[in-house]
């Protein structure tokens, strides 16, 4: 009876159904794939591979100026006893056994070196520790005819201080006042409280230049007299009083591996450490999270990285990928084509990336046959076995 062809078993049906979605599929993929051929998504522009892509795209490694040893920048620092312009010390002289017939004064020395010493006068104590400037007030002594055998003690009453200023990446910015004789770039770092997470690895230092027969607001410890925002390069002048600034840029992890330390800061210097604030990478295309994602400080990412961050492919037969990536110094974007399988045997596709790139997982005809299986498969509610593909 034509009615018992109605009446067929479900699973036969469901067979009949499965294989007719299967040829519908094949059909809307082909016309699908004719219109994908040669014409991907994303800008224009020369396209590489990650083997014949030339060597200024290539992307820098990132350093993390928190591995970078700080003490291998330390200077040789004065010695605590030397006395240096603008120090204050206490100059005791005895003549006997008497405590009345001895005398202590405070003596300031000045900007030429020279210590104006009660009932002495001038003595030159600039350069000298402690001893030698006992030794040399005595001899100023005698041979003026003051004293037949005079007992001189001199003691560090105040050492200068030279303020320096510290900006940008570190953890307490601000005016630091750090003792003349161990004022370096290394000190100075410390007293900032050293560097914060986000710190590149280049600090450009500006010490002041005194003009001649220009007042020096330092030297009289007056902290208003410090202006931390004016700075120019040699041949200008900024903040007033006659300071111009010279401009000092160093790199840590160059200065650390090569052991140079010889960067003292003067009295106003300003020390203004890299933040280290570089453009995300993007992720689009077949992955789960396309999304833009933020460089990890002082780590290298490289393409795999950049899939998993955004939640591995999407589609289990997805192999082609294309970095689109700015040339230095220009608006211009290239393309690098690389396959993820690739990148997971060859370190060498498993492109180290750049802030700014975009990671675009592509889609190809193969990935478009699979979700177009899926997307009909599910429409009837049977199961393939996309496993084999």
């Amino acid at each position: 009876m034509p009615s018992v062809a109605l009446f067929r078993p479900l699973s036969r049906s469901r067979g009949l159904l499965t294989s007719a979605a299967g040829r519908c599929a094949l059909v809307v993929v082909g016309v699908w794939c004719g219109g994908l051929s040669g014409c991907r998504t994303g800008p224009g522009g020369e396209k590489y591979t990650y083997d014949t892509m030339p060597a200024y795209l290539a992307a820098a490694r990132r350093e993390n100026a928190q591995t970078v040893d700080l003490s291998r920048l330390a200077s040789l620092t004065v010695k605590s006893e030397l006395i240096d312009r603008g120090d204050v010390i206490d100059v005791t002289i005895s003549t006997g056994l008497n405590e009345k017939e001895s005398y202590t004064q405070p003596v300031r020395i000045r900007d030429d070196g020279v210590a104006d010493i009660p009932v002495v006068g001038p003595v030159h104590l600039a350069g000298l520790e402690l001893a030698e400037a006992e030794a040399a007030i005595t001899a100023a002594s005698i041979q003026r005819n003051l004293y037949r055998r005079p007992y001189v003690t001199v003691t560090m009453r105040h050492q200068r201080v030279n303020r320096v200023t510290v900006v940008g990446a570190v953890k307490e910015p601000g005016v630091k006042a750090i003792p003349r004789g161990q004022c370096d770039l290394l000190a100075a770092l410390v007293a900032a409280g050293g560097l914060s997470d986000n710190a590149g690895t280049n600090v450009e230092i500006r010490n002041p230049i005194k003009e001649e027969g220009a007042p020096d607001p330092i030297a009289a410890n007056d902290p208003a007299a410090i202006n931390p925002a004016g700075h120019s390069l040699p041949g200008g002048s900024a903040g007033g009083g006659g300071v111009r600034r010279q401009s000092i840029r160093v790199d840590l992890v160059a200065a650390t591996k090569a052991g140079t330390g010889n960067y003292v800061l003067e009295d106003g210097a300003v020390v203004m450490v890299e933040k280290r604030d570089p453009e995300p990478v993007h992720v689009v295309g077949l992955v789960h999270k396309p999304n833009r994602y933020e460089l990890p400080v002082g780590e290298n990412l490289r393409v795999i990285d950049a899939v998993a961050l955004a939640g591995g492919l999407s589609s289990p037969v997805a192999d082609d990928i294309v970095v689109i990536r700015k040339k230095p110094n220009s608006n211009e974007t290239v393309r690098i084509a690389l396959k993820f399988s690739e990148a997971k045997r060859d370190e060498r596709a498993n492109l180290l990336l750049s802030p700014g790139d975009i990671v675009s997982v592509e889609q190809t005809p193969l990935t478009v046959f699979v979700d177009t299986l899926r997307l009909i498969n599910f429409g009837f509610g049977a199961s393939l076995p996309l496993t084999a593909l």
